[in-house]
């Protein structure tokens, strides 16, 4: 029997390793300072509770780390503390840089890495995430049999560490940007009674902008006047008295993205894109 350790279990991180549990490991957590609601969690899916991080570390032949990514260098150093020499499954939404620190913090002490990006909603009985996973193949494959028929559907990716890590903030940088810029745009249409029609507008489109790779170089090719848009947008948002934050900063690249042609290609648009960092912050 697989044992694995899961790291501070959360809506996510509870429902990964229950899944593992279903498939037939142990799965061990630490209850010590925390709240009744992961105590909740972590008997609904079967948990074992263990008396420290030093116990964990000590059984586990895999530990999965899924907490916010905020905490996840700390939790890493802890782990790295207790000398674990197994397989630790770095799960957080960190930059590419960040997981190769964790690595090294990790590796000291004799564990191995694996890079992993969890896309999609905790498992259930009708839906799952996919769990990207990249390192060394004989762990990676250790940690996806874990999920064999799960609601975990796990993707080898090849390739060197931080290439889920990159996949998982890709994603996340438009999937939740776009989630509170259509807050703030709802906000707006609110406060001048056209909240029903924006709906309506949206409701009309069946795709994701995000899938649309060919209409990058169109975007690219209007910036010059989608800008100036994007700055009566900006005084309008800040006339209602909401965050323009996310606006101001898409008028402010559209000002910086500039055309080398009439017609660039994908590849010129997405190069074009590259700027100093004054101007991307």
């Amino acid at each position: 029997m697989t044992t694995v350790g899961i790291l501070h279990p959360g809506s996510m991180g509870a429902a990964v390793a229950g899944q593992a549990a279903l498939g037939g490991a142990e799965v061990l957590w630490c209850p010590d300072r925390r709240s009744s609601a992961t105590q909740k969690r972590a008997a609904r899916y079967g948990l074992t509770p263990v008396s420290s991080l030093a116990e964990l570390s000590a059984r586990a032949d895999i530990i999965l780390s899924i907490c916010p990514p905020a905490a996840a260098r700390e939790v890493a150093e802890a782990v790295a503390e207790t000398a674990f020499s197994g397989i630790y499954v770095e799960g957080n939404a960190v930059a590419p840089t960040s997981t190769r620190t964790i690595k090294d913090i990790l590796t000291a002490a004799g564990a191995c890495l694996v890079d992993g990006a969890l896309v999609g909603s905790p498992p259930s009985e009708v839906k799952g995430p996919r769990f990207y996973l990249a390192g060394p193949t004989k762990a990676v494959d250790t940690v996806a049999q874990l999920f064999t028929n799960s609601a975990v559907d796990t993707h080898f990716l090849s390739g060197e560490l931080g290439k889920a890590s990159a996949l998982k903030l890709s994603y996340s940088s438009y999937q939740k940007t776009s989630r509170v810029l259509a807050a703030v745009a709802y906000a707006l249409a609110r406060d001048h009674g056209v909240e029903q029609e924006l709906v309506e507008i949206a409701n009309q489109r069946t795709t994701s902008y995000l899938s649309e790779i060919e209409y990058i170089p169109k975007t690219h090719a209007r910036s010059w006047r989608w800008g100036s848009e994007m700055r009566e947008a900006e005084q309008a948002i800040n006339e209602s008295d909401l965050p323009a934050h996310l606006v101001s900063a898409a008028a402010r690249l559209m000002e910086h993205w500039k055309l080398s042609s009439d017609f660039p290609s994908v590849e010129e648009s997405l190069d074009s894109l590259h700027c100093p960092r004054d101007v991307s912050r």
